[in-house]
């Protein structure tokens, strides 16, 4: 997932590299079946954030629904901006109205497997041991989260589950960068006493670009 998605933005599509903006111009002059590209590049991430959010047995009717009103919002999207964000936005959106409107809470047992199922975390090639330590420690994450407020619950989905930069996480948020880096020390500050041996830089991708810093601190 290192790739920088801005103005040019690019997106794996099956092993082959899309180019997002291209793409959108396409669909925007009369092209709908491109809109096929970013709907391949997309789905097993769009899958993972809407288990993550609790969609549960839901997920895959919220992410289509939620592709179906990007697809009808693209003419107000901004040019030069990442697609993958907003589209995550709409996700977290159709997420809240379908657990709202069912008056459930889907079990963190029903997250996880969703989670799984939506998109492999660990390659089939790693070591059986470090897979195994790995899936407890996500079990023991997802277990924590349960305990945090909604805010830093969402924070740290974001920027560990789905592995998204700040940058990305704001925009899907609709926060500032300066929010979601308060709001992240706070979630990481009270997950360290439920998880003592939590160390979040491990959970973000190594092949990640350094991000840059910036963004007004809000609360």
């Amino acid at each position: 997932m290192g790739t920088s998605l801005g103005t040019g933005a690019q997106e794996r599509e099956g092993g082959r590299i899309v180019d997002e903006d291209a793409v959108i111009a396409r669909v925007r002059a009369g092209e709908p079946e491109a809109y096929a590209q970013l709907v391949r590049a997309h789905t097993g991430l769009a899958l993972r954030a809407a288990a993550a959010l609790g969609a549960g047995a839901d997920a895959e009717d919220v992410v289509q629904q939620a592709f179906f009103k990007a697809y009808s919002s693209l003419g107000r999207f901004r040019d030069g901006a990442a697609f993958r964000p907003w589209l995550l936005s709409i996700v977290a959106n159709e997420t809240r109205n379908t657990v709202r409107t069912a008056v459930r809470q889907r079990s963190l047992a029903g997250r996880e497997a969703a989670l799984v199922e939506a998109e492999p975390l660990i390659p089939e090639s790693a070591d059986p041991a470090a897979a195994a330590l790995e899936t407890e420690r996500r079990t023991a994450l997802l277990t924590a989260l349960e305990s945090l407020g909604e805010e830093h619950r969402l924070v740290v989905t974001y920027r560990y589950l789905l592995e998204m930069d700040e940058s990305e996480t704001a925009q899907a948020l609709g926060w500032p960068r300066g929010t979601v880096k308060s709001r992240l020390n706070r979630a990481l500050r009270k997950l360290s006493r439920l998880l003592p041996d939590f160390e979040p830089h491990r959970e973000r991708p190594v092949t990640r670009r350094n991000e840059r810093r910036g963004g007004d601190e809000h609360e």
